[in-house]
């Protein structure tokens, strides 16, 4: 019952993103499985302000309400749940001075500590070392900062990498219905929204196609990070282009709406779509035969927030000395493919959704 309400939970909602930070290192254990998630669109009423029996009061901050973010500010809600302290958590919806304005009331609060998914390296950067220097301890998930030493550790994807396994997976597709002929792709990202990170997996996924020896044209590249919009602007590829024979997106509302697009237009025959991130709804897409979504590379949003949290936690209960200050640790990505069903059944389960047969 309990797989049954999670799965319920999280099939609403949508979109995510992701990457990099600096130096490598393995992440050292799991978080446990989400208890909830809320769905695209809601917002948290009553204020989104959890209270514990610590006298600590900590925040957690992200820049979307999609799925991937809202999984991030799950894990920093159960973590604070588990410690036993306050925790504030608030979305920026990709304002950058609503961001620094969050931080700056938090410095005169006395929150001792954030977690926070910055929503630009230059930008957040600044504030964030204020913060440092006012006495609050950071944490950061989901980042792309070069210079992470002002912060307890950070805990991320690497989008490069993630994006060239799932190349490459979706290169052994591609070569086995186009063999050697050029294929025609489309490109659908968020660049203007996070450049950097999108650009890590845009390059890894191309990357991943040419190691698998797939000769391609883009003939089409454009923002759409939301469902609705991928919807939209996948659809006016497929018009613009009736020869299309392949989508490439990266992140689950880009991956979400082309893949509607495709069907919408009636190839699914035709052309192929690849995504980015993992879910229930994603997941049963690529278990689908009739479904044009033949691969993913799915990512650990919920991880990257708890472990941030309770780390963040234990370091201003100084029951450790931020052993990962500076360090940046990445989460790995899985690759969910068409080709190998019970795999991506056995993730399904792992996350606490019901196996599809």
């Amino acid at each position: 019952m309990k797989k049954k309400l999670l799965a319920l939970l999280l099939m609403a909602a949508l979109v995510g993103t992701l990457t990099a930070c600096g130096g490598k290192k393995e992440a050292e254990e799991p978080a446990p499985a989400p208890t909830e998630a809320p769905a695209e669109g809601e917002s948290e009423d009553p204020a989104p302000v959890e209270t514990g029996d610590s006298d600590i009061v900590v925040a957690g901050i992200v820049y979307l309400d999609d799925q991937f973010q809202n999984l991030i500010t799950q894990g920093y809600k159960d973590a604070a749940a588990d410690a036993g302290v306050t925790i504030m958590t608030e979305n920026t919806n990709s304002d950058q001075s609503k961001e620094t304005d969050l931080l700056n009331t938090y410095m005169t609060q006395n929150v001792k500590g954030v977690a926070i998914s910055p929503l630009n390296a230059d930008a957040s950067v600044a504030t964030l070392k204020e913060a440092v220097n006012a006495g609050m301890k950071v944490a950061l998930t989901d980042c792309t900062m070069d210079d992470v030493s002002f912060a307890i550790g950070a805990w991320t994807s690497d989008g490069y990498t993630n994006g060239n396994l799932a190349g490459k997976e979706a290169a052994a597709f591609i070569k086995e219905k186009h063999g050697d002929d050029t294929v025609k792709v489309a490109v659908v990202q968020f660049a203007s929204l996070l450049p950097d990170q999108s650009k890590s997996r845009v390059d890894g996924y191309l990357a991943g196609l040419e190691e698998g020896g797939v000769k391609y044209e883009v003939v089409a590249d454009q923002d759409a990070w939301m469902q609705d919009t991928a919807l939209e602007t996948a659809g006016a590829i497929i018009t613009a282009n009736a020869d299309l024979d392949v989508i490439i997106t990266v992140n689950d509302g880009g991956t979400i709406g082309s893949t509607q697009a495709v069907v919408a237009a009636g190839k699914e025959e035709q052309i192929m779509v690849f995504g980015h991130d993992g879910s229930d709804q994603i997941s049963s897409m690529v278990l689908d035969d009739a479904s044009p979504l033949k691969s993913v590379i799915a990512q650990d949003p919920y991880m990257m927030g708890y472990t941030a949290m309770s780390t963040l936690i234990s370091t201003i209960k100084g029951e450790t000395e931020a052993p990962d200050a500076g360090a940046v640790q990445y989460i790995d990505g899985i690759v969910l493919s068409s080709n190998d069903k019970d795999a991506v059944n056995a993730w399904r389960v792992a996350q606490g959704f019901e196996e599809i047969k």
